[in-house]
Protein backbone atom coordinates (compact mmCIF):
# COMPACT_ATOMS: atom_id res chain seq x y z
CA UNK A 1 0.00 0.00 0.00
CA UNK A 2 1.44 3.39 -1.04
CA UNK A 3 2.06 5.98 2.25
CA UNK A 4 0.42 8.74 1.92
CA UNK A 5 2.63 11.98 3.68
CA UNK A 6 2.72 15.34 3.81
CA UNK A 7 4.55 15.73 0.42
CA UNK A 8 1.17 14.00 -1.58
CA UNK A 9 -0.93 15.71 -3.36
CA UNK A 10 -4.78 15.47 -3.35
CA UNK A 11 -7.51 15.73 -6.24
CA UNK A 12 -11.01 15.17 -6.32
CA UNK A 13 -14.44 14.89 -7.44
CA UNK A 14 -17.36 17.29 -6.54
CA UNK A 15 -20.82 15.66 -7.13
CA UNK A 16 -23.89 14.81 -5.29
CA UNK A 17 -24.87 11.88 -5.75
CA UNK A 18 -21.52 10.24 -4.83
CA UNK A 19 -21.96 6.89 -3.50
CA UNK A 20 -21.37 4.98 -6.32
CA UNK A 21 -18.49 7.09 -8.20
CA UNK A 22 -15.80 5.00 -10.09
CA UNK A 23 -13.47 7.80 -9.89
CA UNK A 24 -11.67 7.00 -7.19
CA UNK A 25 -10.97 3.54 -8.36
CA UNK A 26 -9.78 4.35 -12.09
CA UNK A 27 -7.70 7.43 -10.47
CA UNK A 28 -5.87 5.76 -7.74
CA UNK A 29 -4.85 2.39 -10.14
CA UNK A 30 -3.56 5.30 -12.73
CA UNK A 31 -1.12 6.62 -9.86
CA UNK A 32 -0.10 3.29 -8.03
CA UNK A 33 0.64 2.16 -11.73
CA UNK A 34 2.26 5.20 -12.55
CA UNK A 35 3.89 5.96 -8.81
CA UNK A 36 2.53 9.25 -9.15
CA UNK A 37 2.42 10.88 -5.35
CA UNK A 38 -1.14 11.70 -5.09
CA UNK A 39 -4.36 10.38 -3.94
CA UNK A 40 -7.75 11.20 -5.15
CA UNK A 41 -11.33 10.93 -3.21
CA UNK A 42 -14.53 11.94 -3.22
CA UNK A 43 -16.44 15.11 -1.59
CA UNK A 44 -20.11 15.02 -1.71
CA UNK A 45 -21.21 18.52 -1.98
CA UNK A 46 -24.73 20.36 -1.52
CA UNK A 47 -26.47 22.17 -3.55
CA UNK A 48 -25.41 25.73 -2.51
CA UNK A 49 -21.86 24.74 -1.83
CA UNK A 50 -20.23 24.40 -4.57
CA UNK A 51 -18.73 28.16 -4.68
CA UNK A 52 -17.24 27.53 -0.84
CA UNK A 53 -15.89 24.19 -2.18
CA UNK A 54 -13.95 25.54 -5.24
CA UNK A 55 -12.69 28.13 -3.13
CA UNK A 56 -11.88 25.69 -0.22
CA UNK A 57 -9.81 23.45 -2.17
CA UNK A 58 -7.83 25.69 -3.42
CA UNK A 59 -7.22 26.80 0.02
CA UNK A 60 -6.12 23.03 1.23
CA UNK A 61 -3.80 22.71 -1.98
CA UNK A 62 -5.35 20.31 -3.77
CA UNK A 63 -4.15 20.26 -7.26
CA UNK A 64 -7.21 19.50 -9.26
CA UNK A 65 -10.69 18.17 -9.45
CA UNK A 66 -13.74 16.26 -11.59
CA UNK A 67 -17.48 17.84 -11.53
CA UNK A 68 -19.75 15.89 -11.43
CA UNK A 69 -23.96 15.97 -11.35
CA UNK A 70 -25.14 18.51 -10.84
CA UNK A 71 -22.80 21.23 -11.03
CA UNK A 72 -21.17 21.26 -14.34
CA UNK A 73 -22.50 24.04 -15.90
CA UNK A 74 -22.72 25.86 -11.80
CA UNK A 75 -19.19 25.58 -11.12
CA UNK A 76 -18.13 27.94 -14.09
CA UNK A 77 -18.87 30.90 -12.10
CA UNK A 78 -16.43 30.06 -9.76
CA UNK A 79 -13.32 29.39 -11.68
CA UNK A 80 -10.47 31.91 -12.49
CA UNK A 81 -9.93 30.74 -16.66
CA UNK A 82 -12.01 28.30 -18.87
CA UNK A 83 -10.43 26.48 -21.75
CA UNK A 84 -12.40 27.75 -25.07
CA UNK A 85 -13.94 24.72 -25.85
CA UNK A 86 -15.61 23.87 -22.74
CA UNK A 87 -16.96 27.66 -23.08
CA UNK A 88 -18.30 26.94 -26.06
CA UNK A 89 -19.87 24.05 -24.30
CA UNK A 90 -21.01 25.36 -21.31
CA UNK A 91 -20.38 22.80 -19.58
CA UNK A 92 -16.51 21.84 -16.87
CA UNK A 93 -15.95 18.98 -15.19
CA UNK A 94 -12.11 19.09 -14.99
CA UNK A 95 -10.34 21.82 -12.69
CA UNK A 96 -6.94 22.21 -13.25
CA UNK A 97 -4.68 24.13 -10.11
CA UNK A 98 -3.55 27.65 -11.68
CA UNK A 99 -1.94 30.81 -10.11
CA UNK A 100 -5.27 31.95 -7.34
CA UNK A 101 -7.48 29.45 -8.67
CA UNK A 102 -8.38 27.05 -11.29
CA UNK A 103 -9.09 26.61 -14.46
CA UNK A 104 -11.83 24.55 -15.87
CA UNK A 105 -11.94 21.99 -19.07
CA UNK A 106 -14.56 19.77 -20.58
CA UNK A 107 -12.45 16.29 -20.98
CA UNK A 108 -15.90 14.60 -21.54
CA UNK A 109 -15.77 15.29 -25.48
CA UNK A 110 -12.65 13.89 -25.71
CA UNK A 111 -12.90 11.26 -23.82
CA UNK A 112 -16.23 10.30 -25.81
CA UNK A 113 -14.14 10.15 -29.26
CA UNK A 114 -11.84 7.76 -27.84
CA UNK A 115 -14.28 5.61 -26.50
CA UNK A 116 -16.35 5.60 -29.41
CA UNK A 117 -13.05 4.85 -31.86
CA UNK A 118 -12.15 2.08 -29.49
CA UNK A 119 -15.54 0.50 -29.67
CA UNK A 120 -15.34 0.48 -33.76
CA UNK A 121 -17.93 3.93 -34.00
CA UNK A 122 -16.57 6.41 -36.79
CA UNK A 123 -18.33 9.78 -37.01
CA UNK A 124 -16.74 11.72 -39.26
CA UNK A 125 -18.94 12.99 -42.48
CA UNK A 126 -22.01 10.64 -40.94
CA UNK A 127 -25.19 11.72 -39.65
CA UNK A 128 -26.05 11.12 -35.77
CA UNK A 129 -29.09 10.68 -33.61
CA UNK A 130 -28.38 12.49 -30.20
CA UNK A 131 -30.85 11.46 -27.78
CA UNK A 132 -31.65 14.15 -24.94
CA UNK A 133 -30.73 18.10 -24.67
CA UNK A 134 -28.78 17.98 -21.09
CA UNK A 135 -25.41 18.95 -20.47
CA UNK A 136 -23.77 15.51 -21.68
CA UNK A 137 -25.77 16.07 -24.47
CA UNK A 138 -23.75 19.34 -25.28
CA UNK A 139 -20.47 17.54 -25.27
CA UNK A 140 -21.80 14.97 -27.48
CA UNK A 141 -23.03 18.02 -30.15
CA UNK A 142 -19.54 19.65 -29.72
CA UNK A 143 -17.31 16.48 -30.70
CA UNK A 144 -20.40 16.05 -33.94
CA UNK A 145 -19.13 19.55 -34.72
CA UNK A 146 -15.87 19.23 -34.49
CA UNK A 147 -16.02 15.80 -36.40
CA UNK A 148 -17.74 17.65 -39.50
CA UNK A 149 -21.06 15.55 -39.04
CA UNK A 150 -22.94 15.93 -41.82
CA UNK A 151 -25.80 16.62 -39.96
CA UNK A 152 -27.29 15.60 -36.27
CA UNK A 153 -30.85 14.99 -34.92
CA UNK A 154 -31.49 16.41 -31.77
CA UNK A 155 -34.41 13.78 -29.86
CA UNK A 156 -35.97 15.24 -27.16
CA UNK A 157 -39.25 14.78 -24.94
CA UNK A 158 -39.19 18.76 -24.50
CA UNK A 159 -38.85 20.39 -27.97
CA UNK A 160 -38.02 24.33 -26.38
CA UNK A 161 -34.44 22.88 -25.14
CA UNK A 162 -33.65 20.50 -27.67
CA UNK A 163 -33.98 23.63 -29.80
CA UNK A 164 -31.57 25.54 -27.31
CA UNK A 165 -28.62 23.46 -27.54
CA UNK A 166 -29.29 23.33 -31.63
CA UNK A 167 -28.75 27.05 -31.99
CA UNK A 168 -25.96 27.46 -29.23
CA UNK A 169 -23.85 24.81 -31.21
CA UNK A 170 -24.99 25.70 -34.91
CA UNK A 171 -23.84 29.28 -33.62
CA UNK A 172 -20.47 27.98 -32.22
CA UNK A 173 -19.60 26.16 -35.98
CA UNK A 174 -21.40 28.69 -38.04
CA UNK A 175 -23.31 26.34 -39.73
CA UNK A 176 -26.71 25.01 -39.41
CA UNK A 177 -26.37 20.92 -38.98
CA UNK A 178 -27.87 20.47 -35.69
CA UNK A 179 -32.16 19.49 -35.96
CA UNK A 180 -33.73 19.98 -32.85
CA UNK A 181 -36.77 17.46 -32.87
CA UNK A 182 -39.30 15.96 -30.36
CA UNK A 183 -38.35 12.10 -29.39
CA UNK A 184 -41.71 11.25 -31.31
CA UNK A 185 -41.24 12.49 -34.83
CA UNK A 186 -38.43 10.40 -35.38
CA UNK A 187 -40.83 8.97 -37.35
CA UNK A 188 -39.82 11.73 -40.28
CA UNK A 189 -36.35 11.11 -40.08
CA UNK A 190 -35.17 9.20 -43.53
CA UNK A 191 -34.37 5.52 -43.76
CA UNK A 192 -30.84 5.78 -43.17
CA UNK A 193 -27.93 4.16 -40.80
CA UNK A 194 -27.25 6.45 -38.16
CA UNK A 195 -25.65 6.36 -35.13
CA UNK A 196 -27.45 7.13 -32.33
CA UNK A 197 -25.76 8.40 -29.10
CA UNK A 198 -27.88 8.23 -25.91
CA UNK A 199 -27.30 10.62 -23.63
CA UNK A 200 -30.13 10.63 -21.01
CA UNK A 201 -30.11 8.97 -17.65
CA UNK A 202 -33.03 6.99 -18.69
CA UNK A 203 -32.25 3.30 -17.81
CA UNK A 204 -29.79 3.89 -15.69
CA UNK A 205 -29.85 1.66 -12.18
CA UNK A 206 -32.23 1.10 -10.45
CA UNK A 207 -34.37 2.06 -13.45
CA UNK A 208 -33.22 -0.72 -15.74
CA UNK A 209 -36.17 -1.55 -17.69
CA UNK A 210 -36.79 2.03 -19.66
CA UNK A 211 -35.62 3.55 -22.78
CA UNK A 212 -36.09 7.17 -23.78
CA UNK A 213 -37.87 5.64 -27.05
CA UNK A 214 -39.70 1.90 -26.84
CA UNK A 215 -40.95 1.54 -30.71
CA UNK A 216 -38.79 -1.02 -32.63
CA UNK A 217 -38.93 0.95 -35.76
CA UNK A 218 -36.83 3.49 -34.18
CA UNK A 219 -34.07 0.94 -33.60
CA UNK A 220 -34.72 -0.08 -37.42
CA UNK A 221 -32.93 3.62 -38.75
CA UNK A 222 -29.79 2.81 -36.93
CA UNK A 223 -26.78 1.37 -37.67
CA UNK A 224 -24.88 1.88 -34.06
CA UNK A 225 -26.24 2.64 -30.51
CA UNK A 226 -24.11 4.37 -28.08
CA UNK A 227 -25.27 4.81 -24.48
CA UNK A 228 -22.94 6.86 -22.23
CA UNK A 229 -24.76 5.26 -19.16
CA UNK A 230 -22.41 1.80 -18.00
CA UNK A 231 -25.00 0.91 -15.41
CA UNK A 232 -26.21 -1.25 -16.09
CA UNK A 233 -23.91 -2.66 -19.01
CA UNK A 234 -26.30 -3.60 -20.90
CA UNK A 235 -29.45 -0.61 -20.71
CA UNK A 236 -33.14 -1.08 -22.27
CA UNK A 237 -32.00 1.36 -24.90
CA UNK A 238 -29.30 -1.09 -26.38
CA UNK A 239 -31.21 -4.32 -25.88
CA UNK A 240 -34.19 -2.73 -27.82
CA UNK A 241 -31.35 -1.88 -30.38
CA UNK A 242 -29.62 -5.54 -30.50
CA UNK A 243 -33.17 -7.26 -31.70
CA UNK A 244 -32.65 -5.44 -34.59
CA UNK A 245 -29.29 -6.48 -34.99
CA UNK A 246 -27.38 -2.85 -34.36
CA UNK A 247 -23.81 -2.90 -33.07
CA UNK A 248 -24.31 -1.34 -29.57
CA UNK A 249 -21.65 -0.21 -26.58
CA UNK A 250 -21.86 1.53 -23.45
CA UNK A 251 -20.64 4.13 -21.68
CA UNK A 252 -17.88 2.95 -19.75
CA UNK A 253 -15.04 3.80 -21.82
CA UNK A 254 -16.12 7.36 -21.94
CA UNK A 255 -15.77 7.48 -18.02
CA UNK A 256 -12.52 5.82 -18.49
CA UNK A 257 -10.87 8.03 -21.40
CA UNK A 258 -12.47 11.42 -19.74
CA UNK A 259 -10.61 10.61 -16.69
CA UNK A 260 -7.53 9.53 -18.15
CA UNK A 261 -7.57 12.99 -19.67
CA UNK A 262 -8.06 14.70 -16.58
CA UNK A 263 -5.25 12.74 -14.72
CA UNK A 264 -3.38 13.86 -17.29
CA UNK A 265 -4.00 17.65 -17.10
CA UNK A 266 -3.14 17.45 -13.77
CA UNK A 267 -0.20 14.98 -13.49
CA UNK A 268 1.48 16.42 -17.20
CA UNK A 269 2.26 12.56 -17.81
CA UNK A 270 1.15 10.62 -20.43
CA UNK A 271 -0.93 7.64 -19.95
CA UNK A 272 0.01 4.73 -22.12
CA UNK A 273 -3.03 2.99 -23.93
CA UNK A 274 -1.66 -0.48 -22.38
CA UNK A 275 -2.30 1.06 -19.03
CA UNK A 276 -5.74 2.49 -20.28
CA UNK A 277 -6.71 -0.83 -20.96
CA UNK A 278 -5.32 -2.47 -17.95
CA UNK A 279 -7.26 -0.36 -16.01
CA UNK A 280 -10.54 -0.76 -17.86
CA UNK A 281 -9.93 -4.65 -17.38
CA UNK A 282 -9.93 -4.03 -13.77
CA UNK A 283 -12.75 -1.69 -14.32
CA UNK A 284 -15.04 -4.71 -15.73
CA UNK A 285 -13.63 -7.28 -13.59
CA UNK A 286 -14.60 -5.18 -10.28
CA UNK A 287 -17.60 -3.60 -11.03
CA UNK A 288 -19.24 -5.08 -14.13
CA UNK A 289 -19.25 -8.96 -13.87
CA UNK A 290 -20.76 -8.81 -10.17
Amino acid sequence: MREVDGRSRVCGLLANPIEHTLSPFIHNHLTEKLEIDMVYVPFKVGQEGIKMAVQGAYALNILGLNVSVPYKEKVMDSLLEIDENAKKIGAVNTLVRIEEGYKGYNTDYLGLKKALESDGFFIKGKEVIVLGAGGAAKAVLHLCGLEEVKRVYVLNRTEERAKKVAQETNKNFQREFVIPMKCEEYKKLPQKEYLAIQTTSVGMYPNIEQAIIEEEDFYQKLSGAYDIVFNPTETKFMKNAKKANVKTANGLKMLLYQAIIAFELWTEQKVKEEIAEWVYNLLEEEFIKK
